[in-house]
């Protein structure tokens, strides 16, 4: 480091990715998106044509098929993240959020079914798959913000019974305003809203867009969505003044909400943000961008209440 460097905020890069330090990486190639690996820090953070960026050793990715030597990588700050707390033991439920290690990362999923000697059904949205996998290989899925993971680490007792899937006519009804997340190649990730036309069985209801529309533009799109990728319509979250650097949110672009990060302030009313699934930047107003908040465990949660959790 240079002679006569500020000090440190606490939420600063250089806190949590010092030479040595343990990591996790996200991947924007083809195949891993969505995953993060396990790496540690070989150089820490230096700014580059106003990008901070990290030079990282990954744990189970080699650099050749001889397998003799880690990958190396220069990453961008915003791909990387501390490794997430983990329970010393916790029975995962029906309807969890949850990442599963699969092909040397963490990848995140759904638990759809609990099976016999802990194992658990897990459903992955973005390549619409379900895998079968035993409890060691789960974490509960935590998202890191603003220097705080979502939710906290929290040693639970063991439960002796297993939670069953919620039913969604006890949660949902006729004209209920709500977000869907969506399959299509080119709009994972994103949220759409839209309302409840009909309760169909326990998992299954049928919605209208609210933006989407039909291919011949006559009528709002309908479909007929899964449970497991709907959630209630968040609540407002007003930003008095303006979003932080680094600070994650979510951006209104193509009808949808896409979560992204904070990557730098241009002015109070306008900002760039990076999309890590895409690995792109792209600049926005204030007026469409709202503080991203994660519904869990039946409550909306967001960075400023991670702590309370």
């Amino acid at each position: 480091m240079v002679p006569r460097q500020k000090p440190l905020t606490p939420n600063s890069p250089m806190d949590y990715f010092k030479k040595g330090a343990e990591i996790e990486i996200s991947s924007d190639e083809d195949g891993f998106r969505g995953a993060w690996f396990a790496g540690t820090v070989v150089k820490p953070p230096a700014k580059k044509k106003n990008k901070t960026l990290v030079v990282v050793e990954y744990k189970t990715i080699m650099a050749d098929e001889s397998g003799a030597n880690p990958l190396r990588e220069t990453m961008d700050v915003l791909q990387l993240r501390p490794p997430p707390p983990r329970e010393r033991s916790r029975t995962f439920q029906i309807s969890e959020e949850v990442d599963a290690y699969y092909n040397d990362g963490w990848w995140e999923g759904v638990i759809t079914e609990a099976h016999e000697n802990s194992r658990f059904a897990v459903f992955f949205r973005t390549s619409r798959e379900q895998l079968e996998f035993s409890e060691n290989d789960l974490r509960l899925h935590r998202e890191w913000i603003n220097g705080n993971w979502v939710p906290p680490l929290e040693e639970e007792k063991v439960k002796t019974e297993e939670k069953s899937a919620v039913d969604v006519s006890s949660v949902f009804s006729e004209g209920t305003l709500v977000e869907v997340s969506s399959d299509e190649d080119g709009f994972q990730g994103a949220w759409f809203a839209a309302t409840i036309v009909k309760v169909i069985g326990k998992d299954k209801l049928m919605i209208e867009y609210k933006s989407l529309r039909t291919d011949d533009d006559t009528d709002f799109l309908r479909e007929e969505v899964d449970a497991l990728h709907i959630r209630p319509y968040p609540p407002e979250t007003v930003v008095v003044d303006r979003f932080n650097l680094l600070e994650e949110v979510d951006a209104l672009y193509n009808d949808g909400w896409w979560v992204g990060v904070i990557s730098k302030v241009l002015s109070r009313s306008c900002y760039v943000v990076y999309f890590r699934s895409t690995n792109e930047e792209m600049k926005f107003d204030h007026s469409d961008l709202r503080l991203h908040q994660d519904w869990i465990d039946g409550k909306w949660v967001k960075a400023s209440q991670a702590l309370e959790l």
